[in-house]
C-alpha cells in the first residue's frame, strides 16, 4: 500500500531572493521540504511536506557517530516556456537506493519518492530562479537516528529533501581549471564506500582539496589506493579524457560514483561518432599525452558544473598543459549541448527530461 503524502499549512513564508545574479550554491533554502521516517518491523511512515526547518536530534543518534548517511543531488530548470523540467530524476533515486544498500539503510520506494519530490518542487516553483544558468538544487538525505553507541545498522531513519535556488556555476566565464595530481591522498580503495553516496567519501577528500588550494589549484586528481598510478576521480566528478581520438573513462569497477552527468556525457559523444572506452588510464599517459599533443582534451563531469573543462595537470614536479590550456571544441560541443537539453533549449532525443 501506498504511503499518503500530507502538506502541511505554510504560515510564514521566506523573502526569496531579489538578484539571482548573487546566488551562491547552498547557502538559500526554500520554504518547504520533504520528510519521512522509517522504524524496523514498521517501514517508511508519516511522510509530508512541511515548512522547512531544524530537526532535533539525540546526541547519542547513529548518524553523528557513525556515519550513517547518504544523499543525492539533481537540479530543477526553468525552461523558457516558463515550465520546470528535472533531468534523470529516476536514475538519481535509482543510485539513492543503491547508496542505501551499501550503507546497510532501507530503500525508498522508487516511484512515490519521485512523486513526492516532484510535489515538492511544484509548491516551491516560484523559487526555481530565470536567469541563464541558474537552478533549483535538490538535495534528498537520509540519516541513521537509533539513540545508541554501538557499531551496528540503526533500526530508525529519517529521510527528507531540500531545496536551494543556486546561481550559474560559471560566473566567470567557462574557462580550464588547473589540477594537481595527488599521489599521497586517495578517496577511496577496493571494497570501500566509493560508489556510495555517502558523506565520509567527501570528508576524507577535505584535506588533500585544502592543500591543492593553498598550492593554487582548482581541484585534486585522485588515483587508485592500490597502485597510485590510475587515474579515477577529479575532486567530486567523473573525468573524461580526449586521446587518440576517443575518449577514455575510468570504468565502474566500485570505487568511483556512477555519475549521472557522466551518463548522459558518454552517450552524447557516442552519437557524435566518437569511440568510448572504459579502461585504467595511467598518470604517465596522461602526462605522455599531454607532452605529444595526444591528449586533446580533458574534462570533468558532475551535476553542479555539467562539464569543467580542464587547462593542465601538475604531478610532482611537472606541469603539463592540454589544448594550449584553452577550451575544447568537444568540451564545449558537450556543455552547450547537454545544458541545452537541461534548460530546454535543445531537442531531448533519450527523453532524459521530465517536466513538472
Amino acid at each position: 500500500m501506498k504511503m499518503e503524502l500530507k502538506t502541511l499549512p505554510l504560515s510564514h513564508p521566506k523573502t526569496k531572493p531579489q538578484d539571482e545574479g548573487k546566488l551562491n550554491f547552498g547557502q538559500i533554502f526554500t520554504d518547504r521540504m520533504f520528510v519521512m521516517e522509517y522504524q524496523a518491523g514498521k517501514g517508511w511512515h508519516s511522510a509530508r511536506i512541511e515548512p522547512y526547518g531544524p530537526f532535533s536530534l539525540d546526541p547519542a543518534s547513529a548518524v553523528l557517530h557513525y556515519a550513517q548517511e547518504i544523499f543525492e543531488g539533481l537540479k530543477a530548470y526553468r525552461h523558457p516556456d516558463g515550465k520546470i523540467a528535472l533531468f534523470r530524476p529516476a536514475d538519481n533515486i535509482k543510485r539513492f537506493n543503491c547508496s542505501a544498500t551499501r550503507m546497510c539503510m532501507p530503500e525508498v520506494d522508487e516511484e512515490f519518492f519521485l512523486s513526492a519530490i516532484k510535489e515538492l518542487v511544484r509548491l516551491e516553483a516560484d523559487w526555481v530562479p530565470h536567469n541563464e544558468g541558474t537552478s533549483l538544487y535538490i538535495r534528498p538525505t537520509m540519516i541513521a537516528t537509533d539513540p545508541y553507541l554501538g557499531v551496528k545498522p540503526s533500526d530508525t531513519y529519517l529521510c527528507y529533501v531540500i531545496l536551494s535556488p543556486v546561481g550559474a556555476y560559471y560566473k566567470g566565464g567557462f574557462s580550464p581549471v588547473k589540477i594537481w595530481i595527488s599521489d599521497q591522498f586517495v578517496r577511496s580503495a577496493p571494497g570501500g564506500t566509493g560508489e556510495a553516496k555517502t558523506g565520509g567519501n567527501y570528508a576524507a577528500s577535505l584535506r588533500a582539496s585544502m592543500e591543492a588550494a593553498a598550492k593554487g589549484f582548482d581541484q585534486v586528481l585522485w588515483l587508485d589506493a592500490v597502485e597510485r598510478k590510475y587515474v579515477e576521480e577529479v575532486g567530486s566528478m567523473n573525468i573524461c579524457f580526449y586521446l587518440d581520438g576517443k575518449v577514455i573513462t575510468s570504468p565502474l569497477h566500485g570505487t568511483i560514483l556512477d555519475g549521472i552527468t557522466r551518463r548522459a556525457i558518454l552517450t552524447l559523444i557516442k552519437d557524435m561518432g566518437i569511440e568510448v572506452e572504459e579502461r585504467a588510464l595511467s598518470v604517465e599517459e596522461i602526462l605522455e599525452g599531454a607532452r605529444t599533443g595526444r591528449l586533446k582534451e580533458a574534462f570533468g563531469t558532475g551535476t553542479a558544473a555539467v562539464v569543467s573543462p580542464v587547462g593542465q595537470f601538475t604531478y610532482r614536479d611537472e606541469t603539463v598543459s592540454v589544448g594550449d590550456n584553452q577550451v575544447g571544441e568537444l568540451t564545449l560541443k558537450l556543455y552547450e549541448t547537454l545544458t541545452g537539453i537541461q534548460y530546454g533549449q535543445r531537442n531531448d532525443p533519450h527523453g532524459w527530461i521530465e517536466l513538472i
